[in-house]
C-alpha cells in the first residue's frame, strides 16, 4: 500500500471508529466519500441494469446497519466493496434463475454482468484503441468482465490491489495472477477485433468466419484467437497496442444519481438504518455539486434531433382485416383534437438509463393528439378503483380496467404515469365484431411506469384475443415489459416501449395468429425490442416500425415456426442484430418474408437466418454499416431480389448454396455509398409524422428501385 492509500486508510479508519461511537456526521461523511466508488462497482458490473440503483442502497444499508460489527475499521473499504460484491453475485444468481423458471423455453437473457464498456462504446470516442477496448470486453467470459470492472477501480486509483484481492477473497499474489490473466484474454480479444476490422480482411480468416452467427463467445474467441496468433498477416494486428491501464484511465466515472441520495434518506428514516443519515450540510454540498454535475453530463450526451429535408409523407399503416374480422378498421383522431410535435431531444445511441423514473418524452415518440375521444372505462392517476369508472369518478389502475372490461368497450387512459407495483394480466378477450380498445386519451400522454413490477415478474402479461391497444407509453419494466401468449387478431400500434429490462414486446406460444404490430417505436430495452418468438402460427405482420438501441436483436423471429410478414421497419443501433430471422434447437423452418426493411449501424448482421432451413424472401430491404454482414443467410435457401447491402464491416452477404439471389447491389456494378441520396440518418431517427407513420427521409434511398423505399406507404 503506497503512502498516500496509508493516510487514507487511516482517515477513513478514525471516521469508522467515530461512527462507531455515535457521531453521525462521520458516518454521514463515510457513506458520503464512498457512494461514487460503490455506484461504480455495481454500475459497471451489472451493466447499467434498471437495479443498479436498489442495490446500491441495498449495499450502503447494510454497511450502515453492520458498521458496528466491523472489527478491522483499516478495512472499511474492502469491506464495503465485498458487500457491493456480493450482492451483484446474489442478483445474477436469483436474475438467471428467476427468468430460466419463468421462460420454459430457451431465451436470451441478458448477461447482468456485462462489462461497463458495452454500454458506454457510443461515448468512448476520443481514442480508436478506446473503442477496441470496449469491444474487446464484449468477448470475455462473465468472470473476467466482473475482474475488469473491479481492475478498473484499481487502475483509477479508487481501489488498491490489497482490497481488491480482499474483495475477491485471495491472498494478494493470487489476485495479481487472476488480474494478469483476465489482462491476456482481454489482449487477445483485442487482436481479434483489430484483424476482423482489418480491410481487406485475410482471405483464411474470411472463410473461417462466414458460418459465424457474430456472438462474441469463448468458443469463437479461441478458434480466432489462434488463427489470430498463428497467422503472419493477422498478427501484425497486435502490434503497438497501448496498455489497457492508460486506456482504461481515459474512461469517465458513472455519475451518481442524485435521486439516490434521497432513496437512502427515505430508507434510514424508516427505520432501516438507526439515526438519521442525510443531516450534514456536507451532505448538501455534494448533492448539489452532484446536481450541477449530471446537468453537464446530460448536456454533454444529449443529442438534438432536428428532421432533415426531403420527400415527408404522412402515411399511416391501418390495421389490415384478419379473415375473422371482414372489413378493415378504420382509426382516426378525435374530433377537434390538434397533432402537434414540438422541438425535443434524444439520447445518443447507447445511453441506457439506469433509473427506474420514466424519461421525458424523446423525439422517437409518436405525437400526440391519436387517442380515442370517448370511453366506456377510464383510467386517472389520481382516481381511484373505488370507483365507477367514469369520466368523473375514473378508475386509479390499469389493472381495475382491464378487469371489468367487456367485449365491444373501450379503456382511454387520461395522461400521466400510471405506476403499478403488481404485474397486470389481461384476459378477458373481445370478439370479431366487439373488440376492445385500450388506448390513450385525446392528446393527452399516458405512460405506464412499470419499475416498481417486481423483477422475478413479467410486467403486462395478455391472454386476450381481439383487442386494439394504443398511443401509450410503457417504460422501466424490470422483466418482459409487455408478453402476448397465444393472441390472436390483436392490433398494437403507436406505441413507444423503451428503457425496460426486457424485451419490448413479445408475441409467443402456438397458436399466436393474426397480429399486427403498426407503427410504434422500441427503443433502449436490454432485451430484443420486438419479437415473436416461441410458438407457431400464421398471418402475424410487423409494419412501419422502429427498433432501436435495443441491448440485443432489433427485430427477433427465433424460434417461431409460422410465417411472418415484416414491411417497412427500420432497425437500427442495436446491439445485436437487426433482423434475426430464425434460431432455436433444433432450428425452425419458417419462410418469413420481409419487404422494405432497412437495417443501419447494428452491432451484428444486417439480416441474419440464425439456423432457418425455410426459404426466406427478401425484396428491396437495405443493409447499411452494420458491424456484420450486410446478409447472412448461410442456411437458408433465401430468395433475394432488389436488396442494397453497402459499407458492413465483414462483407455485404453470405449465401447459403441454395440461395437465390438477383438483382441486388452486389450483383450490380459500382454500387456504392454514393448510390444513395443521402447517408445522413437525421431525419429518420427523429420524430414521427403527425399521424405516427415513418419520418419523411431521403436517407438511404436510390431512387432506382432497389433498397428499401424508406417510406411507409
Amino acid at each position: 500500500m503506497t503512502e498516500s492509500h496509508t493516510a487514507v486508510a487511516r482517515s477513513v479508519a478514525d471516521l469508522v471508529r467515530q461512527a462507531q461511537g455515535g457521531d453521525v456526521p462521520a458516518r454521514d461523511q463515510l457513506i458520503t466519500g464512498h457512494l461514487s466508488l460503490i455506484y461504480n462497482v455495481i454500475g459497471r458490473a451489472l451493466h447499467g441494469h434498471p437495479d443498479v440503483d436498489d442495490l446500491v442502497q441495498d449495499s450502503m444499508l447494510q454497511a450502515i446497519n453492520g458498521l458496528g460489527g466491523l472489527r478491522d475499521p483499516e478495512r472499511f473499504r474492502s469491506w464495503l466493496v465485498a458487500i457491493a460484491y456480493r450482492r451483484v453475485q446474489m442478483h445474477m444468481r436469483s436474475r438467471k434463475m428467476t427468468l430460466t423458471r419463468h421462460l420454459p423455453e430457451p431465451v436470451d437473457v441478458p448477461d447482468p454482468v456485462g462489462d461497463f464498456a458495452e454500454r458506454t462504446t457510443a461515448e468512448l470516442v476520443v481514442a480508436e484503441q478506446r473503442r477496441e477496448l470496449a469491444e474487446a470486453a464484449r468477448w470475455l467470459e462473465a468472470g473476467d468482465r466482473e475482474l475488469l470492472g473491479l481492475w478498473w477501480q484499481e487502475a483509477s486509483g479508487d481501489l488498491t490491489r490489497a482490497e481488491l484481492a480482499a474483495v475477491l477473497d485471495v491472498s494478494a499474489k493470487h489476485a495479481a495472477v487472476k488480474v494478469q490473466r483476465m489482462k491476456a484474454q482481454l489482449d487477445l480479444s483485442r487482436g481479434v477485433v483489430r484483424a476482423l476490422r482489418a480491410k481487406p480482411l485475410c482471405t483464411e480468416l474470411s472463410g473461417m468466419i462466414r458460418l459465424w452467427d457474430g456472438t462474441a463467445d469463448s468458443v469463437w474467441r479461441k478458434r480466432l484467437g489462434r488463427h489470430v496468433r498463428d497467422c503472419p498477416k493477422c498478427r501484425v494486428h497486435q502490434s503497438g497496442m497501448v496498455s489497457p491501464e492508460r486506456l482504461l484511465l481515459g474512461f469517465a466515472a458513472l455519475p451518481v444519481p442524485v435521486a439516490l441520495w434521497a432513496g437512502i434518506q427515505a430508507a434510514v428514516q424508516g427505520g432501516a438504518a438507526t439515526p438519521a443519515l442525510v443531516t450534514g450540510t456536507s451532505l448538501v454540498a455534494h448533492v448539489q455539486s452532484l446536481a450541477h454535475h449530471k446537468g453537464l453530463m446530460a448536456a454533454a450526451v444529449a443529442a438534438t434531433v432536428a428532421a432533415g429535408g426531403g420527400l415527408t409523407l404522412a402515411v399511416v399503416n391501418e390495421p389490415e382485416a384478419p379473415a375473422s374480422l371482414g372489413p378493415a378498421l378504420t382509426i382516426t383522431a378525435s374530433p377537434g383534437v390538434t397533432a402537434t410535435a414540438g422541438p425535443s431531444t434524444a439520447a445518443s445511441p447507447g445511453v441506457s438509463a439506469a433509473s427506474a423514473a420514466p424519461k421525458a418524452t424523446p423525439a422517437d415518440r409518436a405525437a400526440p393528439g391519436l387517442g380515442v375521444s370517448g370511453a366506456d372505462v377510464y383510467v386517472a392517476p389520481n382516481g381511484s378503483d373505488d370507483g365507477d369508472g367514469s369520466l368523473a369518478r375514473p378508475f386509479a389502475s390499469v389493472a381495475k380496467a382491464v378487469s371489468v372490461v367487456k367485449p365491444g368497450q373501450t379503456i382511454a387512459l387520461r395522461g400521466g404515469t400510471y405506476r403499478p407495483t403488481s404485474p397486470i394480466s389481461i384476459s378477458t378477450s373481445g370478439t370479431a365484431s366487439q373488440r376492445v380498445t385500450l388506448s390513450g386519451y385525446g392528446s393527452e400522454r399516458a405512460v405506464i411506469d412499470a419499475s416498481g413490477i417486481p423483477a422475478d415478474q413479467w410486467a403486462i402479461t395478455q391472454r386476450a384475443s381481439h383487442w386494439t391497444v394504443r398511443d401509450i407509453e410503457v417504460t422501466g419494466a424490470r422483466n418482459a415489459t409487455w408478453t402476448c401468449l397465444a393472441c390472436t387478431n390483436n392490433v398494437f400500434e403507436r406505441l413507444a416501449v423503451h428503457d425496460n429490462a426486457g424485451v419490448g414486446l413479445m408475441l409467443r406460444n402456438d397458436g399466436t395468429t393474426g397480429n399486427q404490430v403498426l407503427d410504434s417505436d422500441f427503443y433502449a430495452n436490454r432485451g430484443s425490442g420486438l419479437s415473436v418468438q416461441f410458438g407457431a402460427g400464421e398471418g402475424n405482420t410487423l409494419r412501419g416500425n422502429r427498433v432501436f438501441r435495443n441491448g440485443q436483436d432489433g427485430i427477433d423471429l427465433g424460434s417461431f415456426r409460422g410465417r411472418v410478414s415484416v414491411q417497412h421497419n427500420w432497425s437500427y443501433r442495436n446491439g445485436a442484430n437487426g433482423f434475426a430471422l430464425g434460431g432455436g434447437t433444433p432450428a425452425v423452418n419458417a419462410a418469413h418474408t420481409l419487404r422494405h426493411n432497412a437495417s443501419w449501424g447494428n452491432s451484428g448482421h444486417g439480416f441474419v437466418d440464425e439456423g432457418n432451413t425455410a426459404a426466406i424472401e427478401l425484396g428491396n430491404n437495405t443493409a447499411f454499416r452494420n458491424t456484420g454482414l450486410g446478409f447472412a443467410l448461410s442456411t437458408a435457401p433465401a430468395v433475394l431480389r432488389n436488396n442494397v447491402a453497402v459499407g458492413n464491416a465483414q462483407g455485404e452477404n453470405s449465401l447459403s448454396a441454395g440461395a437465390k439471389p438477383s438483382d441486388n447491389s452486389w450483383q450490380a456494378p459500382r454500387f456504392t455509398e454514393t448510390s444513395f441520396r443521402s447517408v445522413d440518418p437525421a431525419a429518420a431517427e427523429g420524430p414521427r409524422t403527425a399521424r405516427a407513420g415513418l419520418p419523411g427521409t431521403t436517407y438511404l434511398s436510390t431512387g432506382n428501385g432497389m433498397g428499401a423505399s424508406m417510406s411507409d406507404s
